[in-house]
């Protein structure tokens, strides 16, 4: 009681911080009359004057007011938009790296550039991050003309981009891209053999946009770079057809976890038909032979039971297409991993493409943490304050609108089934739009909003559909939402991207209506026309009470509703919200209270009844709030375990780095020759025993495998005084003698090459080897807690451990390789830049415990690690041609061989030009 008191006089602690803020505000307000008095090129000269002024020792805090005034008056110029002063408060906001939380349509976009501008004066460049490839591009043109009128470079990084252009974009002073392009870009760059194939610079300044999105609900995924490994189809579809054949008898299954398990009834029937189907040895399923078997019966399980088409999945032009669980999205060209995809592959019949192994991943959360200076923008992160501020170190701001919100947001309306709940929807929307009211119908999947548009064409209601089929004209059919008697269903609205405006939106509908047309004045005057019909259009639509939001379900995450809610009632327009709910609705399945409640509903609600309760809208928050705090869990649990891989990834990173700069990486081999022969000795002569003891056969053989020598190793035992110190001193110096020898005659800057390259070729090859052992033991280490031990602790013992073996595994095999080698002499080959190119990889973002993929657009080219130098640059042999004298046709993939007999891959021979 206390607390509320105080609040009402004094205001909440977000208050008081705003306050502080707008005082900064006025300084900045100071400025406008001398910087609107500016030519367009002393406005210009502003960018040199603040760089020389850091130069002499300013700070970024010093110089805020000037530069924020000067972006102000630059986008008045460029954009024709000015920075409103709650705007200014968000900037300031975000270059103090927090996250400023604003209503949807109060102009992040614009908001950006104030912070952007000002820590990209220091030239180590800054990151907008945005949530899709669309947007990235759009806000890069967009916004571009503010930093290209004060003299500042951007750049964008999309999809299927050359390297030497992506390079030019990281050089850029701002660089727009997405979460998934910026990761697997670090993890590409942390395979390459050289700096100059590295395309990104060290990190700087970041911002965020819809950071709730990407670093809450993206970041129980990690990025995965991953290749193929052998081709398993037959067993796929001979598991499925096995699987087809369970009843509901034979597995139980989890909805909450995504989970199913064979009953033992279940485990002895699959025992006996993959006895049968001879794909199991002996008649143990749980055999240690059987494990594979095993773990493709899991996953056809899975596939079968809990994935479900136009809902996880669709099928298209014969492949199977994941659908994004936040956007509805498809997701062309991603896979889930683990051979899960290829689960659901031989379940819908369709072509298996072959598993992938994980060659570099990294979680969202420590990719993030790696920045200096991170901050975003969003219009709903206030309910997951504590989890930014607990992972990532950053405070919420909860920016004031700069026009009162009047926006009606409803109780919600409560129906016994599904059905009555539908018919209940289409009448209100058939009514809505009788009154020319739009209405923006949110839904949660695929299959519930063609659903309901069936529904509505009952009803003759015209309405346009927006999901992961029609994501092409997606901007297009938001942009249009607020119409007159729009109707428009879409599946998840987060990070559409698009205002929804009152009457329509200018820009799009001048694309539209317009495109075609010559610049001119005929143009014009359409435009004019088209300005003049917007806003008859919208003074219509505010009469009929603006855009009214329909939630025909409530989401796991109240953020999610939030964003829905969010599009009505921009800029201090009217706007209508309204959740409709019923009993067969997943979030109440699963997660709501489960015995009184439904056995209340269903007793005293009549079909077609709809009840309006503050107790329902309780409980299902209460249901919300459950299933925030287990995806919360699941969240932190990704990053404890991905911290302990963290401090790996970063020790191995590191030492590529080093090697990579050094002039040369001898006393590097020196060492590592030097630690191998201690350890050699060490394991078949162990301290303080005597030689009696020794295992001297296997010593010798280790020798004579590692080292490539024979030393006469019994004449050593002979002596009185042998001991291991002797020993490990006689081989350093035998080891030292046949490996100089090699080196005379050879070109030491070759040499260097050679060292190097080895050097990377084994710390990477180790390095995957590592990450498929870690993974593997990630997935059992939870059985641990039975033995009343700590998972997250045991994993970090194990991982110890291995990593230890990791270090020596690398240290023999580089020793080992380098002391075997034959050097032959020969002219150095002409290497053409193709040949130092990666390879195209799988790129995966993939959630580890319900198995959606969220990755970015990349081409899924299988790949490898080049395990070998670069191949020589020869002469290309001439294409051959068929019977009718046309050159043979290229290759599928640009990884296949030639077809000219050159041994080379296409993308390196005739393909280079192509």
């Amino acid at each position: 009681m206390l607390a509320t008191l105080a609040k009402s006089i004094f205001g909440s602690a977000n208050d008081r911080y705003v306050a502080k803020l707008r005082r900064i505000v006025e300084t900045i307000n100071g400025y406008e009359p001398t910087i609107s008095a500016m030519t367009d090129e002393e406005l210009r000269g502003q960018t040199d004057i603040f760089r020389n002024r850091l130069a002499d020792g300013a700070s970024l805090d010093d110089i805020l007011p000037e530069a924020f005034a000067t972006v102000r008056e630059a986008a008045k110029r460029t954009l024709g938009q000015r920075h409103y002063d709650v705007q200014m408060i968000g900037g300031i906001a975000l270059h103090r790296g927090e996250i400023a939380e604003m209503r949807t349509g109060e102009g992040k976009t614009l908001v950006a550039t104030l912070a952007t501008y000002l820590n990209a004066l220091p030239g180590k460049g800054v990151h907008v991050v945005t949530v899709n490839d669309y947007l990235a591009k759009r806000d890069a043109e967009w916004m571009g003309q503010v930093y290209r009128f004060l003299g500042l470079t951007t750049g964008v990084i999309v999809p299927n981009l050359q390297e030497h252009e992506r390079r030019d974009a990281y050089n850029a002073d701002i660089t727009y891209a997405t979460n998934n392009e910026l990761g697997f870009d670090y993890l590409r760059d942390n395979m390459k053999y050289s700096r100059e194939q590295m395309v990104q610079r060290p990190f700087n300044y970041a911002i965020v946009d819809e950071v709730d999105s990407i670093l809450i609900d993206e970041a129980r995924t990690p990025l995965i770079i991953s290749g193929p490994t052998d081709d398993k189809s037959e067993l796929y579809m001979g598991v499925d057809a096995i699987v087809k054949q369970f009843v509901e008898s034979d597995y139980d299954k989890d909805e909450k976890q995504r989970s199913v398990v064979l009953t033992e009834e279940g485990t002895e029937k699959a025992e006996r038909m993959l006895e049968a189907a001879g794909l199991i040895e002996g008649r143990n399923l749980y055999d240690i032979t059987n494990t594979q078997v095993v773990h493709h019966l899991n996953q056809a399980l899975k596939a079968n039971v809990m994935f479900k088409k136009d809902i996880d999945y669709i099928v298209k032009d014969g492949k199977v297409v994941i659908i994004d669980e936040f956007t509805g999205r498809m997701m062309d060209g991603r896979r889930w991993s683990d051979g899960l995809h290829q689960a659901v592959e031989a379940k819908e019949g369709v072509q298996i493409e072959p598993e992938n192994q994980t060659l570099a991943s990294i979680t969202f959360q420590n990719y993030f943490r790696m920045y200096p200076k991170l901050s975003g923008m969003t219009g709903t992160a206030l309910t997951e304050a504590p989890e930014f501020f607990d992972i990532y170190r950053m405070n919420v701001v909860s920016i004031p609108t700069h026009v009162p919100v009047k926006r009606i947001d409803e109780d919600d309306e409560f129906y016994k089934n599904i059905n009555d709940k539908f018919a209940a929807i289409a009448k209100e929307i058939k009514h809505r739009q009788d009154i020319g009211q739009p209405v923006l119908v949110g839904t949660v999947s695929i299959e519930k909003s063609e659903m309901l548009a069936e529904f509505l064409e009952k009803e003759g209601i015209k309405h346009s559909v927006l999901n992961a089929r029609f994501h092409e004209s997606e901007a297009h059919i938001v942009a249009q939402a607020g119409r007159l008697g729009a109707v428009t269903i879409a599946t998840n609205m987060a990070g559409r991207g698009t205002d929804i405006k009152l009457g329509g939106n200018l820009e799009f509908l001048v694309e539209d209506e317009l495109g075609d047309m010559p610049e001119g004045p005929e143009r014009d005057a359409a435009i004019e026309r088209i300005k003049a019909q917007i806003e008859a259009e919208k003074q219509k639509v505010l009469e009929a009470g603006g855009l009214f939001v329909l939630g025909t379900e409530r989401h796991e995450s109240r953020r999610i509703d939030n964003q829905l809610r969010g599009r009505s009632g921009r800029q201090g327009d009217p706007g209508l919200s309204r959740f409709y709910l019923s009993l067969d609705d997943d979030l109440l399945r699963i997660f709501g209270p489960q015995t009184a409640f439904a056995r209340l509903m269903n007793k005293n609600l009549e079909d077609g009844e709809a009840i309006v309760s503050p107790w329902i809208s309780k409980a299902i928050e209460t249901a919300q709030k459950k299933v925030e705090a287990r995806n919360y869990d699941i969240r932190k649990q990704v990053v404890e375990f991905d911290d302990v891989m963290n401090d790996q990834r970063k020790v191995i990173y590191e030492q590529r780095a080093e090697i990579m700069d050094s002039d040369h990486v001898s006393d590097v081999v020196e060492d590592f020759r030097a630690e191998t022969i201690v350890g050699l000795v060490a394991a078949f002569c162990p301290p303080g025993t005597y030689p009696e003891q020794w295992d001297v056969a296997g010593f010798k053989e280790a020798v004579d495998d590692v080292l490539d020598l024979q030393p006469p190793i019994d004449e050593w035992l002979q002596e009185e005084a042998v001991e291991q110190d002797i020993l490990v001193e006689r081989l350093q110096a035998l080891a030292d003698e046949s490996f100089n020898a090699k080196l005379e005659g050879v070109d030491p800057e070759r040499w260097i090459q050679v060292e190097k390259s080895i050097l990377l070729q084994n710390l990477d090859h180790h390095w995957k080897e590592h990450l498929a052992t870690l993974d593997a033991l990630r997935q059992v280490i939870h059985l641990r807690s039975y033995a009343q031990k700590k998972p997250i602790d045991e994993y970090k013992q194990e991982a110890f451990a291995l990593f230890e073996r990791l270090l020596v595994a690398i240290r023999e095999d580089v020793t080992k390789t380098l002391m075997r080698v034959r050097i032959q002499i020969e002219e150095p080959p002409m290497m053409a830049a193709s040949d130092f190119a990666l390879p195209d990889f799988i790129t995966q973002h993939i959630d580890p415990l319900s198995g959606d993929d969220n990755s970015a657009d990349i081409d899924a080219a299988t790949g490898r690690v080049m395990s070998s130098l670069p191949p020589m640059q020869i002469a290309r042999p001439d294409m051959p041609t068929g019977d009718d004298g046309q050159a043979v046709p290229a290759p599928e993939s640009r990884n296949a061989l030639c077809p000219c007999g050159s041994g080379r891959k296409y993308k390196h021979c005739h393909g280079q030009a192509a």
